[in-house]
């Protein structure tokens, strides 16, 4: 998790790695996303990912006013995270910070901290495009270049941590084009992975936290 401090200064990036190389090889399957969160006294942290398709039924850039307006939707819907992935209420869980882009889009549909990330991103895309023109298969190079990602990051403040003992997945009710996300978990008690999928969108983390 790039930005979330906690994570860093709890040592716990190593597991998260691992997540990352998983998640990039799921990253452009539609229906797939990941959601990494940890734990940590009173503080929660998440990094969330999906394809645009899961997101808004299209993984290429918007151009056209509707598809605009469905990546405004879906980036103010994905910025309240426990309206998506709702906490018990008697963990007394509040959102502190919320961040959402969306990697691949080359206009303003992004937070102003990733401007420059962005822009980045797309002239190394650009490049790469035009080395590998000559070789044997340049059009899925272009396509892979041209896909868009949904990326968000919450920090949350919880009162009652232990009382979290699930997790009810209504983002999959809010978006229907998702299928699963792999989840990856970090607390005191350890670490663990799960994969939770639209027909059992609850998540069982009694003892886990």
């Amino acid at each position: 998790m790039r930005a979330i401090a906690l994570i860093a200064a709890a040592g716990l990036c190593a597991p998260f790695a691992q997540a990352e190389e998983k998640r990039d090889l799921v990253a452009h399957e539609h229906g797939a996303g990941a959601l990494n969160i940890a734990f940590e006294g009173s503080a929660a942290a998440m990094e969330f990912e999906a394809p645009g398709a899961d997101i808004v039924g299209f993984e290429h850039p918007a151009k056209s006013a509707e598809d605009r307006a469905k990546v405004d939707s879906a980036i103010a819907t994905l910025a309240k995270p426990l309206d998506l992935f709702k906490l018990p209420a008697a963990a007394e869980c509040t959102l502190v910070k919320a961040e959402v882009e969306l990697h691949g889009q080359e206009d303003d549909h992004r937070e102003e901290r990733g401007d420059a990330k962005h822009h980045e991103e797309g002239e190394h895309n650009e490049e790469h495009a035009e080395a590998h023109h000559d070789d044997a298969e340049p059009h899925d190079e272009h396509e892979e270049a041209n896909h868009t990602e949904f990326h968000a990051e919450y920090q949350l403040a919880c009162a009652a941590t232990g009382a979290i003992d699930r997790i009810e997945f209504t983002y999959f009710e809010v978006f229907p084009n998702a299928k699963e996300l792999e989840v990856q978990m970090i607390s005191d008690k350890g670490t663990n992975g799960f994969e939770v999928e639209r027909a059992n969108p609850v998540l069982d983390l009694g003892g886990l936290i």
